[in-house]
């Protein structure tokens, strides 16, 4: 199928007021339509349905299902041009020294031993005079190692993003997971130094995540730690894998949303933190979105004794779930851009404010390049 093709169907979908997601997983050449034929709000509470699924942060909330009446895949070659950095941010002073003051706030409640870590974030809106569709192929063309996608339901809303992290990876009952915490602006040609500020950030979140699967998963494995480039910054990452005890991702997902990478520890001390002292509602950023339960087919030739080449036909049970950062939600001619950071014992209010205006830059560039 022609991608130009794919965005006409996505594009009558929403003329018409119906759900419907467009993605591409990273380092891939295909992007995949999921497209439901009415406007239902279906939502999945133990995860043993089939859909597209977008959680929001707050784990109490319910988690919308984007129903497969119709999957199409095109293929998209990207131009490799990508956007064009923006001008320097022009600087909101009052939203500035608000999260300053956030900062300062949540890094005083450490040192009370309210949480070892909390993340704290904000938005921020710009106009737009682009179409959903339009920034959605700007993002296909920039960050080919990200999950990009645009998603839209009449009764929720507009989003779109491209996102490094993934939540989980299923495959059966083969389980894969990663932590990402840490970041550093890109430099070209130059590697990143990390502090300890920045590897203690991200030892908490790899072992929160091993304690969490400790219980649900068989031969877990944990990798050495890696740098990992993600448009102009830097993160650490971590990879764990192992054996799921159960099918069922409704235990597995409950005990890792939200991850510390997105909310702190302990883990409901934090929420709880974020939910009070943010002063806006992140909604559907910091949650996670993705194919849940989709059947994937393999075929492989055999060539035994007595037979003819035969080809056998296994079906496999597979999940790809990522959390939703570096993301937007469009509403008219503005964008609401979400940006946030991790706080420990370490942080620096003022180079945590600096953080976000970094990591920003990555759908900054989208909308206003």
């Amino acid at each position: 199928m022609l991608y130009s093709d794919l965005i006409n169907k996505a594009e009558s979908h929403f003329s018409v007021e119906k759900p419907f997601v467009i993605y591409r997983k990273p380092k891939e050449n295909i992007v995949i339509g999921v497209f439901q034929n009415n406007n239902i709000l279906h939502y999945v509470n133990d995860f043993t349905k089939k859909g597209f699924v977008f959680a929001p942060f707050n784990d109490e909330k319910q988690t919308v299902l984007i129903q497969v009446d119709e999957k199409l895949v095109a293929d998209f070659d990207a131009d490799n041009e990508g956007v064009k950095a923006t001008k320097e941010q022009k600087i909101n002073t009052i939203q500035k020294q608000f999260h300053v003051d956030l900062v300062e706030k949540g890094i005083k409640e450490i040192q009370k031993g309210s949480f070892k870590k909390v993340v704290l974030s904000r938005r921020l809106e710009v106009a737009t005079e682009k179409s959903s569709f339009e920034l959605f192929e700007a993002l296909l063309n920039t960050y080919s190692n990200a999950f990009c996608y645009l998603w839209y339901h009449p009764k929720v809303g507009l989003w779109l993003g491209a996102t490094p992290e993934i939540l989980l990876r299923s495959e059966n009952t083969q389980l894969k997971t990663m932590s990402l915490a840490g970041t550093k602006k890109y430099i070209e040609n130059k590697e990143p130094v990390w502090g300890l500020k920045e590897i203690e950030e991200q030892e908490l979140v790899t072992q929160y995540i091993a304690n969490a699967l400790e219980e649900e998963v068989n031969r877990l494995k944990i990798s050495e730690t890696v740098s990992v480039r993600a448009g102009n910054v830097w993160h650490l990452r971590t990879s764990v894998s192992g054996i799921m005890q159960t099918k069922n991702l409704n235990s597995i997902i409950k005990a890792l949303h939200p991850t510390p990478a997105v909310c702190g520890l302990p883990k409901l001390v934090a929420k709880d933190f974020i939910l009070e002292n943010e002063n806006y509602d992140r909604e559907y950023y910091t949650g996670f979105l993705g194919e849940l339960n989709f059947k994937e087919e393999n075929f492989r030739d055999s060539n035994r004794k007595n037979r003819e080449n035969q080809v056998y036909k296994s079906i496999k049970n597979t999940s790809s779930l990522y959390v939703n950062l570096r993301c937007m939600q469009l509403k008219e001619d503005k964008a609401c851009i979400y940006v946030g950071g991790g706080i420990t014992s370490e942080s620096v209010p003022e180079k945590e404010w600096e953080e976000t205006v970094v990591k920003s830059n990555t759908m900054l560039n989208v909308v206003l390049s």
